[in-house]
Parts: C-alpha cells; structure tokens; sequence
C-alpha cells in the first residue's frame, strides 16, 4: 500500500516568531538615583515604551523599611504607580559580603548612615565595608538585584527578575564610571572594576543587566 506524502514541514512546525517590543505604552521607573536610572532607561530600550522617571512628576521615594529586597523593591514599586496612575518598575539592590553575614546586603545605600548627598554616603559607605574586610581572607561579595514590575499599583501578579553579580572588595578605589560600590568592586575575570566597565559592558553583565532582562523576557511572553 502506498505511503501517503508527507505534509509541508512548515505547516507541521510552526516558525519562531521574532521577540515582540511591549504593548505598554509608558513606564515609570521608581528610582530617584541618576546612576541607576541610566542604567535601567538603557536596558529598557528594547521594549520600546518611554520610561520615565518618578523625579519628573514630582514623586518622592518610597519607605524602605523591610528586611528584604524583594519587598523593598515592590513597596517602591506600588507607591510609585499609586502615585501617577501608571505601571511602574522598582529595584531593589545591593553588596553581600559572605565574610560579613551577607552585610551591608538591604542595607547598602545608607551603610555608614543616610547624612549627605548621594556621592558622600557612597564615599562613607565604601570606607565602611573596606574596613570591615581589613585582615579578612575571604573578600568576595556580590551585586544581587530584584525587579518588580506593577501594571497597576494593586498588581496581584508583579513581574520579578533578579540577578547575581560576583566579585571581591578591594582596598583601592578603581574607575570613575558607575556609583555605589563600583570602584571597590573588583571582577577578576575582567581584571576590572564595576566602575572601570564602559556602561554596555556593565549593563551586559551585571546584577542589574541580569534582572532586567528577565523581567523583560517574562513581559513580552504575556503580553
């Protein structure tokens, strides 16, 4: 008995469809931190929807009060899109010294306390953690960074990505690109600090970098 033909292959396997820019039309990002708004405008491009900052309307920054980033990262999130009535988008980040018990961890922007501008506490916080590390063998730490993403401020179902960014704390600041702990954030495998990467290597490769795109990846799937 004769085999029938087989069918077209392309009506049997359907064709990859090619990664679809997101159907919202605009985004606020909860952040007031220039250094980390450049970062996330940049790595939100692809999406092509205008990200805006909370700053331009005139939003103030949430209470940070939790134990953990996550739910920093979503009560930034939620008060940001209260406010302005549109989806919003919050990070939550910071250095985890495994020698420290995983300090300064939520803790990171105001280590050595919240007085001054943004570059002093980064200043103050950097001697911090050197000093805290003085004499101790294991200098590793990381970037961890979550991302939440609401539709809307009572958003049941945030989107979240995180991201782990590995490397050790040098005595030595290297590098005035970044903020934070950047210039002590020594990436052996790039014989590099965080602060000497030019912003697309940062932005490829770091906690941020990572989180974002996770978060992106799972958007464009639901919408």
């Amino acid at each position: 008995m004769a085999s029938k033909p087989c069918a077209n292959l392309a009506q049997v396997i359907p064709r990859r469809r090619k990664p679809r820019a997101s159907t919202m039309k605009e985004l606020l990002i909860a952040s007031s931190n220039a250094g980390k708004l450049r970062e996330i405008q940049a790595l939100l491009a692809p999406l092509g929807c205008r990200a805006r900052s909370q700053a331009d309307l005139g939003i103030a920054d949430a209470e940070e009060p939790h134990a953990t980033f996550i739910e920093n990262a979503l009560a930034k999130a939620r008060h940001a899109s209260a406010q302005a009535g549109l989806p919003a988008l919050a990070d939550d980040s910071g250095v985890c010294a495994p020698a420290l018990g995983g300090a300064p961890g939520v803790h990171s922007a105001r280590y050595a306390g919240d007085e001054g501008s943004r570059e002093e506490r980064d200043a103050r916080n950097n001697a911090k953690l050197v000093a805290a590390l003085a004499g101790c063998a294991d200098r590793r730490a990381y970037y961890y960074c979550v991302a939440v993403l609401v539709r809307h401020a009572a958003d049941p179902q945030p989107l979240i990505g995180e991201g782990y960014w590995w490397g050790e704390i040098i005595a030595s600041a290297r590098g005035s690109n970044g903020f934070g702990y950047d210039p002590h954030f020594y990436l052996p495998d790039q014989s590099l600090t965080a602060a000497e990467l030019d912003p697309g290597q940062k932005n490829r490769i770091s906690h941020r970098g990572q989180a974002l795109r996770r978060l992106v990846a799972k958007l464009r799937r639901l919408d």
